[in-house]
């Protein structure tokens, strides 16, 4: 024998006057069409669907989705501040006498022994060519664009970090491609990196990258092009940086992956502090 269920079983449990025969598919209670929410299969009550929505990953449009939260008031302050250094920067470059361009600039001597200085190939990115205005123009309006975006789907620390470890590797570029005695100059490598984690996002989240990719594409061509003393190695090891720590931040983007994200790119910085160094015994 089985037992009848109770006769208010038959009733809207938010609503004890309502009659209804319709099951919440998750938890089994009655509910009324006014509690009901369409779902794949059935029908579900409003608490279940609350619930629902606060496991679900939370989603918006793909060129605003966030990988974290970056709590605070969301403003991009770290492109701003990095947008302001360098522009310092570049004004100290300008003044006679101080060098500054010397003594920031990298080129794959550096990283020799006998010359060596490790750190060149992070300050390389705060200096430009002084006799270009253009070149220290497109790099900040760049990252100016492509900066706001991903410090507000990334988060403070890791946008820095994104951009910190992909100016190393584009000087790791420079390093193994180049010519040892040529100086480089600029944040170019650094800028490819932004643009090759933002195209991974972008196709991880299913959003369309292919007018990134096309200006990606263009602008790897144009450092080929002859007499415009462009550093293609820069943007190139900037660009595999970018998206291998892209790559790590979409594959541990959930709350308790944290530690292995930080560990991943814990690793990765080793890597390319290790690649800066290998000069010294090969």
């Amino acid at each position: 024998m089985t037992r009848m269920p109770e006769q208010s079983a038959n009733y809207c449990y938010r609503h004890p006057d309502r009659q209804s025969f319709i099951l919440c598919q998750r938890c089994g209670r009655t509910i009324c069409p006014e509690c009901q929410t369409q779902a794949a299969v059935g029908v579900i009550c409003p608490e279940c669907m609350k619930e629902q929505r606060q496991n679900a990953p939370r989603t918006k449009p793909a060129a605003l989705t966030r990988i974290t939260r970056m709590g605070n008031d969301g403003s991009p302050v770290v492109t701003y501040s990095i947008i302001a250094l360098t522009l310092v920067v570049f004004v100290l470059q300008l003044i006679p006498g101080l060098n500054v361009t010397q003594h920031l600039l990298y080129a794959g001597v550096y990283s020799e022994p006998g010359y060596f200085e490790p750190w060149r190939m992070l300050t390389t990115m705060f200096v430009h060519s002084t006799s270009f205005i253009f070149h220290v123009a497109l790099n900040m309006y760049t990252l100016w664009i492509f900066g706001q975006i991903l410090e507000r789907m990334l988060g403070r620390g890791r946008f820095l970090t994104l951009y910190l470890l992909s100016g190393l590797a584009g000087s790791l570029g420079v390093l193994f491609l180049a010519d040892p005695f040529t100086p480089v100059v600029g944040a170019s490598g650094a800028i490819f990196g932004l643009m090759g984690a933002f195209l991974v996002i972008q196709r991880h989240l299913g959003a369309s990258a292919t007018q990134l990719l096309v200006l990606v594409g263009i602008n790897l061509v144009i450092g080929f092009v002859p007499g415009l003393n462009v550093a293609w190695q820069a943007h190139v090891g900037g660009l595999i940086g970018g998206a291998i720590i892209g790559l790590i931040f979409v594959k541990t983007r959930k709350r308790e992956q944290k530690n292995l994200q930080i560990g991943l790119l814990a690793i990765f910085g080793a890597v390319l502090v290790g690649l800066s160094c290998v000069r010294l015994f090969v």
